[in-house]
């Protein structure tokens, strides 16, 4: 039997019950579809958490002063560390596997432009802050060294900041009061799409001037304990990923030495590790794509079930037409090779349809206004991969049993057959 035969059988039994034959290939074309879809979604969420990650800032460590677990140099445990600006100069002067180094002073303080007022909060900031905090400006420009060492009174708006302060007007150039203290605006950064933060909210609600304009017209408030030179925590970036507990082993050190706690004493310093964060976030969607690709493999199993059932319902209807063939001179071989090629016809064609149906669904849905918290798939070359090899599994397993069947079934007991 050749395959224009064996073709031309299978697409007349299609015909013969289009229903049944819709449903069984339904089950196939919507697993293999299941299978991409599904796992695209996991390694889409997973992509878009990385690029939000990212919008933090990359192998970074913010740093607050904490309390000491232990006795150190005479002093009792318990005692509160507050961080300083020579903190930030000694972590950048004898830390060497600390790339970049920024100290963080944080106020809410008054703002009114010419259109609009705010109370949003302002950060005093080093300008590397702004390269490995990935603040960009979609109009204007950054902050320079030079704006730091001369302490000019300068401004870079947060996206939503400029919306409020400036709503559909130019801002660039124009004068912003703060706290009666004049301002120039110098640039307002895109828009970042940001999960996660810390202090005093998402990057796209602050503002951001130099550390020593923040530090001379806004100091932090008198209160016990805080002194000239305060500030709220320090951002530092690590030079090389793979020595990031080495790196922060000397800060620890290197303040332990003049805050008077031992090297060794975790509680005296809070650290939000972002690169700690990240490889957690990183299993949890790697968990979450397993689990998806497992699921839809399970369902593209059952549609393997239906196309073996299927065909067991073809033998036992089809049995009569067996024994006449036998009776003919059609050998075992004949028979199997027949049975197994239709189911074959119908896993390939479905299969078919199914790997169109996934990588169109994908492709359809990245050129789709989607809400901002529902990722494009990604076509994941694991997922048709799987898929193949799992339908290559059901196409043997799901034709061969019923094949054998109908093979093995005796032609005079088939030509009695009603």
């Amino acid at each position: 039997m050749n395959l224009r035969e064996v073709l031309r059988q299978t697409l007349g039994a299609i015909r013969a019950h289009k229903m049944r034959s819709f449903l069984t290939m339904f089950g196939i074309v919507w697993g293999i579809a299941s299978v991409i879809l599904l796992v695209g979604l996991g390694q889409g969420f997973s992509k878009d958490q990385k690029d939000r990650m990212k919008t933090l800032g990359t192998d970074l460590a913010i740093i607050w002063g904490g309390r000491t677990s232990s006795q150190a140099g005479g002093y009792a445990a318990g005692r509160e560390i507050r961080l300083s600006i020579d903190d930030v100069r000694r972590i950048k002067e004898e830390c060497y596997l600390i790339k970049s180094v920024s100290p963080e002073l944080r106020r809410n303080v008054p703002e009114v432009s010419q259109f609009n007022s705010a109370n949003r909060a302002v950060r005093g900031v080093w300008p590397e802050f702004q390269r490995f905090r990935s603040l960009k400006v979609s109009e204007g420009r950054l902050m320079t060294e030079d704006d730091e060492r001369e302490a000019r009174r300068v401004v870079l708006l947060g996206y939503e900041s400029a919306q409020q302060l400036y709503p559909g007007k130019p801002s660039i150039g124009a004068t912003l009061s703060m706290k009666g203290v004049p301002y120039t605006v110098i640039g307002v950064m895109e828009k970042k799409k940001q999960n996660s933060s810390y202090g005093s909210g998402p990057d796209n609600t602050q503002l951001f001037v130099p550390y020593s304009s923040m530090a001379r017209d806004f100091p932090p408030p008198d209160k016990p304990g805080v002194t000239r030179g305060w500030i709220n925590n320090i951002v530092v970036e690590v030079a090389n990923p793979e020595q990031h507990e080495e790196a922060m082993k000397q800060i620890y050190r290197a303040l332990g030495r003049v805050h008077h706690f031992e090297p060794d004493d975790k509680d005296a310093l809070f650290v939000w590790d972002t690169m700690q964060g990240a490889k957690l976030l990183q299993r949890i969607f790697n968990v979450m794509t397993i689990f998806f690709g497992t699921v839809a493999i399970v369902t593209l199993c059952l549609g393997g079930i239906g196309v073996m059932n299927i065909m067991l319902v073809s033998v036992t209807e089809r049995t009569r037409e067996i024994g006449v063939r036998k009776a003919m001179g059609a050998t075992r071989g004949d028979i199997l090779r027949q049975f197994f090629a239709e189911s074959a016809m119908l896993t390939v064609i479905s299969g078919t349809l199914g790997l169109s149906a996934g990588i169109g669904i994908c492709l359809g849905m990245a050129k789709l206004p989607l809400p901002e918290y529902v990722p494009a798939p990604l076509i994941s070359p694991i997922a048709l991969v799987a898929s193949v090899l799992t339908l290559s599994l059901i196409t043997i397993t799901a034709g061969m049993y019923p094949a054998q069947r109908a093979a093995e079934l005796p032609p005079v007991e088939c030509l009695r057959y009603e």
